[in-house]
């Protein structure tokens, strides 16, 4: 395996360098001050696992490589055997990025899923409480809540019934993109394919209208989906009790669904990075853009979102765009981006936070580098805007931001069934109503968050594994979670509070 260059991946006992033209190589453990590696470099000071130290002399202006990529230039000379940090470096031009080229041909791939009325397919079956504002955020909860797995013993079939809260739709811009995009949002969550009906709670003055917000959004009331609204019903405890009784009533049906053989061409698969380090970069993102390559090469359709990690790229990666108007499309989206980070301390800016620095990273541009690798190398097939329905098949682009619960709310808004998400430094995130997989950078993190994290992409890192091997791994672990095994956040009990609409809008 190589990654970035034909050369033979370099696997030191304490270090990892992935292309022979590296001038830095990333530690795998804790290297001490004073550790000699192989070639005889001693490590000048202590070197955290994930972060890098220089393989030789590096001369102030000249590229820092890892992978064979730029990650920076040398801002000061930087003496073999210095820990290669962000103080150290300054911007470097990107490259094309190193995993473009073609999907590979898989044999063809099925899960079980759930096949909708208009012939989407969905990954799980829930019933949805979902608020229009914040005001009917209580009566909401409590609602869902009632449905515990006693009182849904006897509907083998529903996974759930879940509480969609989240602190938006009053107080805000009446009409305009702010509104647009919740509402956008509500409404595709409340279509996703995962969905088997959903009833909507409103205080009944929010800036989100209810029957506007129906209107606009094509949403018509009827066996799958109901409204509640509190001021009608006459306050929080009869909200309750109504939304009760609109889930009981969808209950049957929804129990009636069965899970049937499908093609993996009908999954839609959503990618995510939280809490990375620089070892994803080597082991967790390449394997499972293994996976989205397999997924795409059956048909099947993966949301890569994150829009600063494009931008922070240079656009580099906007050369694998399908044709010029989707070239275009995405340049108009990383344009609105550059304006709406203008004078903000923000990642767009291309500096590290806290979280970066101690994941080893050295620059934005490493971190946003490392992230587009877990797209695999198939081409941008279209753009997105967030919370947008999208047409797949194949590698989409949907614009988000890079903050967890957004980003992947918009995915699931989008028609995002199942997430899969990279993790270095550890996450316990979790999603409804898609929910997430995640996948860890090295065996550390794995062993130390097993309760949060489903998969282990450490044996690359120590040779066990290829890196195609280790995403045809993850490539099964999706088929088996698409077919409604439980993942670590699903079991824990995480995905209420990864539900967040973009508030990208003005408060008044």
């Amino acid at each position: 395996m190589s990654l970035g260059h034909a050369a033979p991946l370099l696997r030191p006992i304490d270090t990892i360098r992935a292309d022979l033209r590296d001038n830095t190589a990333t530690a795998l453990r804790l290297l001490p001050a004073g550790a000699v590696l192989e070639g005889g470099i001693t490590a000048r000071e202590d070197v955290p696992p994930g972060h890098k130290l220089a393989l030789r002399d590096i001369r102030r202006g000249e590229p820092v490589l890892k992978a064979g990529i730029p990650i920076g230039v040398a801002a000061f000379d930087i003496p073999a055997g210095a820990r290669v940090h962000a103080a150290l470096l300054g911007r470097a031009m990107p490259v094309a990025h190193p995993l473009a080229g073609s999907a590979r041909a898989v044999a063809p791939a099925s899960f079980q899923g759930f096949v909708r009325e208009d012939g989407r397919v969905g990954t799980r079956n829930f019933l949805g409480v979902v608020i229009a504002s914040n005001c009917g955020a209580t009566a909401a909860r409590q609602a869902a809540d009632w449905f515990d797995e006693e009182r849904l013993a006897e509907f083998p079939n529903v996974d759930g019934v879940i509480p969609l809260i989240h602190a938006m739709g009053c107080g805000m811009e009446m009409t305009g993109e702010p509104m647009d995009l919740l509402r956008r949002t509500l409404s595709g969550v409340i279509r996703n394919p995962n969905m088997a009906g959903a009833v909507i709670v409103a205080l009944g003055c929010e800036r989100n209208n209810l029957k506007v917000f129906l209107e606009k959004e094509g949403l018509q009331v009827g066996d799958r989906l109901q409204t509640v609204t509190l001021q009608e019903v006459g306050g929080t405890r009869a909200a309750v009790e109504a939304a009760k009784a609109g889930v009981a009533a969808m209950l049957p049906a929804a129990n009636a669904a069965r899970r049937t053989t499908v093609p993996v061409s009908r999954l839609v698969l959503g990618l995510q990075t939280g809490a990375a380090d620089g070892l994803c970069g080597l082991s967790a993102n390449p394997a499972l853009g293994v996976a989205v390559d397999m997924l795409v090469a059956g048909g099947g359709t993966a949301i890569l979102s994150e829009t600063p990690d494009m931008l922070l790229s240079g656009g580099a990666f906007a050369g694998r765009a399908a044709s010029p108007e989707i070239a275009a499309a995405l340049r108009e989206r990383l344009d609105w981006w550059q304006a709406y980070g203008s004078g903000r301390e923000t990642r767009l800016d291309g500096g590290l936070d806290r979280g970066g620095e101690r994941g080893g990273f050295a620059s934005g541009l490493e971190r946003a580098l490392d992230g587009l690798g877990k797209a695999g190398s198939t081409p941008i097939a279209a753009v997105h805007r967030y919370a947008e329905r999208v047409s797949g098949p194949g590698l989409v682009f949907m614009d988000s931001p890079d903050h967890d619960p957004v980003s992947v709310t918009g995915q699931a808004a989008a028609g995002a069934t199942l997430i899969a998400m990279t993790t270095g430094l550890g996450s316990d995130f979790g999603s409804l109503p898609a929910p997430t997989l995640k996948i860890a950078s090295n065996s550390e993190t794995f062993r130390r968050m097993a309760d949060a994290i489903d998969v282990d992409a450490g044996p690359v890192l120590d040779g066990a594994e290829t890196v195609e091997a280790a995403g045809e791994r993850i490539f099964a672990a999706i088929l088996r979670h698409a077919s409604g095994e439980r993942t670590k956040g699903e079991i824990e009990g995480m995905g209420e509070s990864g539900f967040a609409p973009w508030p990208i809008g003005v408060c008044s």
